[in-house]
């Protein structure tokens, strides 16, 4: 005989966040699409590696935010008898694909920076890679702050960890921007010097958005801040006497607790 499996979460979807989903993901697209192709042009034409390091950011950016939209799909499935707590496992899953994404830019930046290193770079001029640079710096300041807002608003950590993939961005442009303008004006080999740097900070920011969203896959436990905000609201509600045994934890971004709670024998419980 099979038992039947409960379904633990309700089977609503909840309509604000998807349309904060759909924003954060159409904000990504376009942004890095326009950027990835802005910066490739400007690489090919001018020869420098460290726009080319910063435009392969943006090209995996831009797939990335494809595999976003894809589970972030998923996961706002409702519940059903196969996954009784839902599906917002897959958030923390597209983030891991996200830090992957990166990951692999950050190779291709840095095999291209250090090939340049040891053939003899030449001096870039500064005119379109500035251009292209510095505005692509201003877009993802722009992007970091909308999508660092609705990340907040929907508490996804998958369009958290675009908002810090955005403010890296800024970073990478600027190192970039430094090699350029450093190849003019000091040594050739300040270009492909700057890719390298950019490749180093896209792997540390891989990193962490890989260390965080790991946690919610495997089931970290949940911070001693909210576990004791949890105990505090449960312990002032009236009739409760006592809880223990408190056991809080993560099921994706969303956090489980099971606790004891002690109560009047006497009480009718309805």
């Amino acid at each position: 005989m099979t038992a039947d499996v409960q379904v633990v979460r309700g089977n609503h979807v909840d309509p604000h966040r998807q349309n904060l989903y759909r924003r954060a993901i159409w904000i990504a697209l376009a942004g890095n699409a326009l950027l990835a192709a802005a910066k490739g042009l400007i690489a090919w034409l001018s020869g420098s590696s460290a726009v080319f390091s910063d435009a392969a950011n943006s090209l995996s950016d831009t797939l990335y935010s494809l595999l976003m939209a894809a589970g972030l799909y998923l996961a706002q499935r409702p519940a059903d008898q196969n996954h009784p707590q839902g599906h917002s496992r897959f958030e923390p899953l597209v983030s891991l694909l996200i830090a992957l994404a990166m990951g692999a830019a950050g190779v291709t930046a840095m095999r291209e920076g250090m090939r340049r290193f040891l053939d003899d770079a030449a001096a870039i001029e500064p005119g379109w890679p500035t251009v292209v640079l510095l505005g692509g710096a201003l877009v993802k300041v722009v992007m970091y702050l909308w999508v660092r807002r609705i990340g907040q608003r929907a508490y996804s950590p998958a369009i958290t960890a675009t908002a810090r993939d955005n403010l890296s961005d800024v970073l990478t442009s600027t190192a970039a921007l430094v090699g350029v303008w450093g190849s003019r004006m000091l040594h050739p080999l300040l270009d492909p010097l700057a890719g390298v740097v950019v490749s180093l900070w896209i792997f540390r920011s891989a990193g962490e958005i890989l260390y965080e969203n790991l946690g919610y896959l495997t089931g970290r436990r949940a911070s001693p801040e909210l576990t004791e905000q949890v105990i505090s609201s449960v312990s002032a509600m009236p009739g409760v006497l006592g809880v223990h045994q408190v056991i809080a934890d993560h099921v994706g971004p969303q956090v489980r607790v099971d606790m004891h709670i002690d109560v009047d024998g006497e009480m009718t419980l309805h």
